[in-house]
């Protein structure tokens, strides 16, 4: 075990080692303006040391055992995403959530990203690197990706469906695609895009009379001040408003740790989940938020090089999966106060605090640990679309054996 746990990416640990302290010290800063969440940076070291364990423990594992049971993890998962409809409660209009105990919470949206990557990746390769086909792969494969999203939006959970989107087209686009399927989807997206923004902002007002009676305003809430800031509401453009402006006051260097007057006042909510970026921009400045991309540069860098690294085809694509998906976060979260992207409640990975979505990421980082590990082994049975025997059967081969021997 110590051998194995030797052959790990050093660098990638060192990086999450980075960004634990970094989160436990931006918490515990964002967290002043509100003395009910006094312990949430101690929760978050917790939560990282429970992510460490698991990251360790998967990492040990060969990821190919993963990938063999995909399908039953998948439906496992599904199962989840149903249940939580019925015994779930709500937080910050999410009705996503199934509660452990007075202090936990968990998300099985959130667990269910690294389930649909692990199941794509299952699918993708009993293909053996052969060129997807629109109606026999891709249409299926996406159908599979439309039942947990359709699900998950039925949580009222945007910023985690959309997601599973994202992860869809990471693994195709490793997945052999035809370049002419691919720039059909991107003209379908590009098209469907802009005709939404012109649809949105020439009927706003009806719109905005439909979600208000499906019990959907707050969606209007969080795309009027990315797409028409005019007609936003003063309570839908507060949030955004004010991260703008402490991000902006962080200048080069930022305030200082502690002395950032937007976040330390209470202007910005969420700043210990959601918004902890401002803490960053506005405490450490340009230069913090730029030492928090370059780690992500590298954590996804390594991650990079382990996929290349790896002889099989399942490895890249578990490994694209979970790039696209930190990415999609990374730039989801950062972009909506910038002005880029719609605010949907998506953290910041490895940063906000959240035990779901912490673990997750690290559970994540435990299977590019996996892929280090065993990726260098040539395909087995299970890669090559055969059956891999039974424990039973192999126990027997193994008796008649030692009787030959004998």
């Amino acid at each position: 075990m110590l051998r194995m746990l030797k052959k790990m990416d050093g660098v990638i640990l060192f990086v999450l080692l980075l960004l634990m302290v970094m989160s436990v010290f931006t918490v515990y800063s964002a967290i002043q303006s509100d003395p009910k969440l006094g312990n949430h940076h101690i929760k978050t070291l917790q939560f990282y040391g429970i992510g460490f364990v698991a990251l360790i423990g998967i990492g040990l594992v060969n990821y190919k055992l993963y990938i063999q049971y995909a399908f039953y993890i998948y439906g496992f998962g599904i199962v989840l995403l149903i249940l939580v409809n019925f015994i779930g409660g709500t937080i910050n209009n999410a009705n996503g959530w199934i509660k452990i105990n007075d202090y936990l919470s968990f998300q099985p949206a959130e667990l269910f990203k690294m389930i649909l990557i692990l199941f794509l990746a299952h699918v993708l390769v009993k293909r053996k690197n052969s060129t997807l086909h629109f109606w026999k792969d891709i249409v299926p494969i996406g159908l599979w990706t439309f039942v947990p999203f359709a699900l998950v939006m039925i949580q009222n959970d945007l910023g985690n469906a959309l997601g599973y989107i994202v992860i869809l087209v990471a693994v195709l686009w490793i997945g052999n695609i035809k370049l002419s399927h691919a720039l059909i989807a991107l003209a379908i997206v590009g098209v469907t895009f802009f005709g939404f923004v012109k649809a949105y902002t020439s009927y706003h007002d009806e719109i905005f009379t439909f979600l208000e009676k499906a019990n959907r305003e707050h969606w209007a809430e969080r795309i009027d001040p990315w797409l028409v800031p005019d007609k936003a509401t003063s309570k839908a453009s507060w949030h955004t408003k004010n991260a703008g402006l402490a991000i902006g006051s962080g200048g080069i260097t930022g305030k200082g740790y502690m002395q950032g007057t937007s976040v330390q006042s209470g202007r910005v909510p969420y700043t210990y989940s959601d918004s902890i970026f401002v803490v960053i921009a506005e405490e450490f400045g340009f230069v913090g938020g730029s030492v928090l991309l370059l780690m992500y540069f590298i954590l996804i860098h390594r991650m990079v090089l382990i996929a290349l690294q790896c002889r099989d085809r399942a490895g890249p694509v578990v490994i694209v999966g979970i790039i696209g998906m930190l990415l999609y976060q990374v730039f989801e979260n950062i972009g909506a106060f910038l002005g880029l992207m719609p605010l949907t409640g998506i953290t910041l990975p490895f940063i906000s605090y959240g035990g779901t979505s912490l673990l997750i990421n690290m559970a994540c980082i435990g299977l590019v640990m996996s892929i280090k590990l065993y990726g260098q082994e040539d395909e087995d049975e299970l890669l090559m679309g055969e059956q891999r025997p039974t424990l039973l059967e192999r126990l027997w081969s193994m008796v008649k054996k030692e009787k030959t021997t004998a």
